[in-house]
C-alpha cells in the first residue's frame, strides 16, 4: 500500500508531505485548487512521461518520491529481489525532473531506466482516471476482465504454450518450404562435389605421406649419388677418409696420454667419435644399398600427389585440409537430407500442436462461459444498486473460426448491456453514456476486488456526472472495495467523500504574486465543514452541517 508521497517544487506545489492510511482516502477541494496534483505527481513516480512545465516556476528541478509498504506484496518483493533492489518491506520510487525536461528515476536509491519504474509501478498501484471506463468497451479489455474474474491463469498459460509451439513449428515449415528450391540447387552441387571426392578418396594424413614419398622419389638419383659420396668420404676412400684419420689421431693421443694424464680424456672422446662415425658410415651404406628407384611407383605417386593439389585448388582449400573438407561436405549433404525428412515430418508435428491447442482452447472456452454467466448476473445486480434499476448486463462468449489460432484462445468476448425496458442487449458503448459506463466499471472493480493483484487503487474523479442516491451508492461501493485494498478517491461528491476513512483537503493559496497548493488531513470537525461546503456551496448553513454530520455517521 501507499504510505507516503513527498512533492517538492512540482507545478504550483512548493513542498508537500502526504501520509496515506489503509482503507479509503478521499481528496476534496475547491474547483481549480489542484485536487489531482498528488495523482499527477504519483503518476510520474510510476513512470509517466515528464514535460518541462511540471517544474515550479523559478525552480531548477522538481523532486517526487512515493513510499510503499511491500510486506504483503509478494509480486513486488520478488521483482525487487530479482533486480537486487529489495529493501526490507519498503519500496521507494523517486523521480527528479529538471526545468529543461530531463529526468532521473530511482528505486530504493538505485538509478534505473524509466521502463523499470513502470514495471514495478504496475505491481504497486493502479490509477483509474476519469476516462479509464472507456477501456471497458475494448474487446481485449473485456476479455481480460472476464479472465481475471474466472481466475484461470493456468488455462491461459496452457493455451499460450501450445499456440507458441504451433507458431514456431509453422514458421519453421514456412522457412524450409521457402528455401526448398535454393536447397535443391545447393544439394545438387554438393552431390557432385562429394561424388568427385568420394572417387578420389583421400584419407586423413594421406597427403602428408604422399608429399614425403613424392619428394623422396623425385630426388632419388640425387639421394643415391650424395649418400655414396658421403660413404666414401667417411670410410672407403683409399687416400683419405674420416674413419682412418680419426683412428690415427686417437692412437696418437692415447700413446701421449701415457706421458701426460691430462690427454686421457681427449683420447676417450676421440675413440667415442670414431665409434659413432663408423656406425654412421655403416648405416649410411646400408641405406644406400636399400634404395631402389622404381619408375612405375614414382609415376603413381606423382599422379596422385598432383591430383590432390589440383582438387584442393579447385575447392580453394589447402591440400593437407582436403580430407577434412571432404568430411565437411558429407555432413552438409546429410543435413540436406535431414531438412527434407524434417519437412515431411513437420506437418505432423504442426497438426499435433494444433490439436493440443484446440483441446486447451476448448477447456478455456468452457471456463470463460461459466464465469461469464456468473459475472453477468453479479454486474446486473450491482447496476441496480447503482441506480440503473432496469439495467441488464450480459457477457457473450463466441468462438472465432476454429482454424484461426491466437495467443488468447479462439473466443470473442463481448460486454452487452440494456438500460431501458424492452431495449435489446447491445454493445455497451452504443447504449451507455460516459457516466453509466463509469458506474458499470466501478461495479466490476468491486466484484473483482478479491482478485486484484495491485494492493492500491486510485480513482481520479470517476464519479463525474452522477449525483443523489447514485452518488451515495457509489460511495458505499468504493468503501466496500476498500475492505480488500487501499482506495484513494479524488471526488467532488459529499456522498463519496463522507465514506472515506481519511479525508484530505486541497487548497490553493496566493499572495498576489505567488500561488501555492496545500494538502491538509481533515479532523472530524474539518470533515463536517468540508462536506457541508460540498453540499451547500460556499455558504454553509446549519442544515448543510447537519446533513454533513448525518453522512459521516452513515
Amino acid at each position: 500500500m501507499l504510505l507516503q508521497l513527498n512533492i517538492q517544487n512540482f507545478a504550483i506545489v512548493r513542498s508537500l508531505d502526504i501520509d496515506w492510511q489503509q482503507g479509503m482516502t478521499t481528496i476534496t477541494g475547491e474547483t481549480g485548487a489542484g485536487k489531482s496534483i498528488a495523482i499527477d505527481a504519483l503518476g510520474l513516480c510510476l513512470g509517466d512521461r515528464a514535460v518541462t512545465n511540471v517544474v515550479r516556476a523559478d525552480c531548477k528541478k522538481a523532486e517526487l518520491a512515493a513510499t510503499f509498504d511491500t510486506s504483503h506484496n509478494i509480486a513486488a518483493k520478488n521483482w525487487l529481489k530479482h533486480h537486487d533492489m529489495l529493501l526490507d518491506n519498503e519500496c521507494i520510487l523517486r523521480r527528479v525532473i529538471s526545468a529543461e525536461g530531463r529526468s532521473k528515476a530511482y528505486i530504493n536509491g538505485s538509478q534505473v531506466p524509466l521502463a523499470q519504474l513502470k514495471e514495478i509501478g504496475q505491481l504497486l498501484i493502479h490509477i483509474h482516471g476519469q476516462h479509464n471506463h472507456q477501456l471497458i468497451v475494448k474487446a481485449s479489455e473485456q476479455r481480460n476482465i472476464l479472465d481475471a474474474y474466472a481466475n484461470h491463469q493456468h488455462l491461459l498459460d496452457e493455451v499460450k504454450y501450445y499456440y507458441q509451439q504451433w507458431r514456431s513449428l509453422s514458421q519453421e515449415a514456412q522457412t524450409l518450404q521457402e528455401n526448398k528450391l535454393q536447397r535443391e540447387a545447393q544439394q545438387q552441387l554438393l552431390q557432385y562435389q562429394v561424388q568427385e571426392l568420394n572417387e578420389f578418396s583421400l584419407q586423413p594424413d594421406e597427403f602428408e605421406n604422399l608429399e614425403k614419398d613424392y619428394q623422396r622419389q623425385s630426388n632419388g638419383q640425387h639421394i643415391l649419388s650424395e649418400t655414396l659420396s658421403a660413404v666414401q668420404q667417411l670410410s672407403e676412400a683409399e687416400q683419405f677418409n674420416v674413419v682412418d684419420s680419426l683412428r690415427s689421431s686417437a692412437d696418437k693421443i692415447a700413446g701421449l696420454a701415457n706421458y701426460d694424464g691430462k690427454l686421457k680424456a681427449i683420447a676417450e672422446q676421440l675413440n667415442e667419435a670414431l665409434i659413432q662415425v663408423e656406425d654412421a658410415s655403416q648405416e649410411l651404406k646400408h641405406y644406400y644399398q636399400s634404395v631402389e628407384l622404381d619408375p612405375d611407383s614414382y609415376s603413381l605417386i606423382e599422379e596422385r600427389y598432383s591430383s590432390a593439389i589440383m582438387l584442393a585448388k579447385k575447392h580453394q582449400v589447402a591440400p593437407n585440409a582436403l580430407a577434412q573438407f571432404h568430411q565437411q561436405l558429407l555432413q552438409e549433404l546429410a543435413l540436406f537430407s535431414s531438412d527434407e525428412s524434417r519437412l515431411i515430418k513437420i506437418n505432423d508435428d504442426i497438426e499435433s500442436a494444433k490439436q493440443q491447442y484446440q483441446n486447451a482452447a476448448n477447456i478455456l472456452s468452457e471456463s470463460r462461459a461459466k464465469a461469464a454467466a456468473k459475472l453477468s448476473k453479479m454486474i446486473t445486480n450491482s447496476m441496480a444498486e447503482l441506480n440503473m434499476a432496469h439495467g441488464k448486463f450480459a457477457i457473450k462468449v463466441s468462438q472465432d473460426k476454429l482454424d484461426h489460432l491466437s495467443l488468447h484462445g479462439h473466443d470473442n468476448v463481448s460486454f452487452l448491456a440494456s438500460l431501458n425496458p424492452g431495449q435489446p442487449l447491445e454493445a455497451m458503448n452504443k447504449v451507455a453514456s460516459g457516466g453509466e459506463l463509469s458506474r458499470i466499471s466501478l461495479a466490476m472493480q468491486v466484484i473483482l476486488a478479491d482478485k486484484v493483484i495491485t494492493p492500491s487503487l486510485i480513482f481520479d474523479e470517476v464519479d463525474v456526472g452522477i449525483s443523489g442516491p447514485t452518488a451515495a451508492m457509489v460511495g458505499k461501493k468504493l468503501q466496500q472495495l476498500a475492505k480488500n485494498t487501499q482506495v484513494i478517491c479524488v471526488t467532488h461528491l459529499p456522498q463519496v467523500a463522507s465514506k472515506g476513512h481519511q479525508q484530505l483537503f486541497v487548497a490553493k493559496l496566493t499572495d498576489g504574486e505567488h500561488t501555492e497548493t496545500t494538502v491538509t488531513e481533515l479532523s472530524r470537525d474539518g470533515r463536517v465543514q468540508e462536506i457541508a461546503r460540498l453540499l451547500a456551496g460556499d455558504k454553509v448553513t446549519d442544515t448543510s452541517l447537519a446533513n454533513a454530520q448525518e453522512l459521516l455517521a452513515g
